[in-house]
């Protein structure tokens, strides 16, 4: 829905961005060498990670609403609640791929970032009132998922996350051999 959306990218695009910009940045990166000034911002390699970083998220929301409707037997607009939920915590769980390559999986820039952490709180609490508080669920035409629309939103929406940490190992054990 419309104002779905509207409502994600407030919620899943600034708190987040501006805690990862407050965040203390790794102390070997002054020690890198510039970029060649002739290289383009977002290289190929950028592009193909934006683009597989998309992929990544959008196939469980899709596989989610799929996975309400069918396997669930929750009606559209239930449906459609359980994807906007999944896209919200796939986003929110998401900033935990932007840790440095070759940092810790679980101990690293953002992990130690406590304004990640606020973020997250209050990312989810904004969420937790847009399903729960009546005036802003009519609004946004959401309905509380049951426990197990919930289980199906957590177990989603934590694919993104899984996938990226993995493909960051990798990527990690490719640069040191």
């Amino acid at each position: 829905m419309p104002l779905q959306i509207l409502y994600l990218n407030i919620i899943n695009d600034v708190f987040p961005a501006l805690a990862l910009g407050v965040g203390e940045g790794s102390p070997a990166l002054m020690e890198q060498p510039p970029r060649d000034p002739k290289e383009s911002i977002i290289s190929k390699r950028h592009w193909f990670a934006i683009a597989g970083y998309g992929l990544i998220i959008a196939a469980p929301v899709l596989g989610s609403f799929y996975l309400a409707f069918n396997w669930l037997g929750l009606d559209k607009n239930q449906a459609v609640t359980i994807s906007f939920l999944t896209i919200a915590f796939s986003r929110l769980w998401h900033v935990f791929n932007m840790r440095d390559r070759g940092s810790g999986v679980l101990v690293n820039e953002v992990t130690r970032n406590k304004y990640v952490w606020g973020a997250l709180i209050l990312c989810t609490g904004l969420l937790a009132i847009a399903i729960y508080l009546p005036i802003l669920s009519d609004i946004l035409q959401t309905h509380a998922p049951s426990l197990q629309g919930w289980l199906l939103i957590m177990g989603m929406s934590l694919v993104p996350l899984v996938i990226g940490q993995i493909a960051k190992l990798i990527a990690d054990q490719k640069k040191s051999s």
